[in-house]
């Protein structure tokens, strides 16, 4: 095995993987240039899977139980061949989703994806007009999105959407939900931007942890608001963790009683790069995560024996954690939040800064988190620089800071 792997004599039995979730970056061919993009996409892969080879890995996945597959890139519509692997997935008993910034998703594309079996598609919403097209690299991105879904909902495609908070996008959450609203969008998942890729380059777009105490509660409005009109919110895996908002969060209007339950990677969720490369979770560093490839093995001899798609299944809790997130009331539980967003700011997963009740106990105690970048990322696909925390007194009446968005006009891809 590749990656510094390591076999191991605990076998899952077949039937029993547990996997559920899959998000495939199909190509990493791109027709944006987001600035917060984790895997800095834009050109293919080297050494992308064939169509065989992409046909085989839908019928090992459906051969372990998976029931979503969500295909992204890059963008997935770039490949030629798209159409044939989405059928595939559909043909296979899956469900088969897609997510796309849509600068290129046309009636001719829209109608092929439903023909496809492609159940819903999520477009990429990060602001309203030149607040979007600033992170999506692009003039005209935004425009080039809503035009998208309405050829999604002309086709007879679901339409769900997607949205990065962070500075730039905060301030016009509410305005985001107005447009899903009028566009009927049934769905709308949102996750914090966290400095992989090229957004580990723009530290002043993150927000810092004490924030977080102004944030969630406007996303748990917004979640509200959202249900009146049909909106289901799904927060993303590093939004959350048990503060006062999490049935609001978390539950969609079916229960009351629903709170995060620990990272899924390696445990439900499985991420495959375009070159087959396989970790738990598809937002994952490549360099620290990829347990193997399709080429060498099959999918359910990596999802079983490697230590990298193991990690959350077989670490042991709270003795993996390590910082605030070691001596929290919660820690067996949650297991320190998003493995993704640690290891992104920190270099190594088990300590989590932006936790809603992280904020609040340090609030009570007269203190808040800062995070400072000391290392910049080196420029990879999927890569990460270092960050460390200070610890400062609380200071009250600061709410969440804006940054100037740039004036100059952006480059026409």
């Amino acid at each position: 095995m590749t990656h510094g792997s390591i076999r191991d004599p605990r076998v899952t039995p077949i039937g029993e993987t547990g996997l559920r979730y899959v998000v495939w970056e199909l190509t990493l061919r791109c027709d944006l240039a987001c600035r917060h993009c984790g895997s800095r996409a834009g050109k293919a892969r080297e050494d992308e899977l064939s169509t065989d080879e992409a046909l085989d890995v839908v019928r090992q996945l459906a051969s372990m139980g998976a029931r979503e597959v969500v295909l992204i890139g890059g963008e997935a519509y770039l490949r030629d061949d798209w159409t044939i692997v989405a059928r595939a997935i559909a043909d296979a008993g899956m469900r088969c989703a897609m997510v796309s910034g849509g600068r290129g998703l046309d009636a001719t594309r829209a109608r092929a994806a439903r023909e496809a079996g492609v159940a819903s598609v999520s477009i990429s919403i990060d602001g309203i007009g030149a607040t979007h097209d600033v992170q999506r690299g692009l003039d005209g991105a935004f425009e080039s999105a809503r035009v998208a879904m309405r050829n999604l909902r002309d086709a007879g495609v679901t339409l769900q959407a997607n949205t990065q908070v962070n500075r730039l996008s905060y301030p016009e959450l509410d305005a985001i939900l107005d447009l899903l609203v009028e566009e009927r969008a049934t769905g709308w998942q949102l996750a914090m931007t966290v400095p992989m890729g090229r957004a580990a380059d723009r530290p002043d777009w993150l927000l810092q942890p004490h924030e977080l105490l102004e944030v969630y509660p406007k996303l748990a409005a917004l979640a509200e608001r959202g249900a009146r009109h049909g909106v289901l919110f799904f927060p993303g895996n590093n939004i959350g963790y048990f503060g006062p908002h999490e049935a609001t969060l978390r539950g969609r209007g079916i229960t009351d009683d629903v709170a995060w339950g620990g990272c899924i990677a390696g445990k439900h969720a499985m991420g495959i790069e375009s070159d087959g490369s396989i970790k738990g979770c598809p937002s994952l560093p490549s360099a620290d995560w990829v347990g193997g490839t399709a080429r060498e093995a099959s999918l359910r001899e990596i999802w079983e024996q490697t230590r990298e798609l193991r990690y959350v299944r077989d670490r042991e809790l709270p003795g993996a954690l390590w910082g605030e997130c070691a001596r929290c009331y919660y820690a067996s539980v949650c297991g320190g939040g998003c493995t993704w967003t640690a290891h992104t700011f920190f270099g190594r997963p088990g300590n989590n800064p932006y936790c809603h009740h992280r904020a609040l106990e340090m609030r009570a105690r007269g203190e808040r988190e800062r995070l400072v970048r000391v290392e910049a990322a080196p420029g990879a696909p999927f890569d990460h620089g270092r960050w460390e925390i200070v610890v400062e007194p609380w200071v009250e009446g600061e709410g969440v800071a804006r940054v100037e968005r740039p004036s100059k006009r952006l480059r026409v891809l």
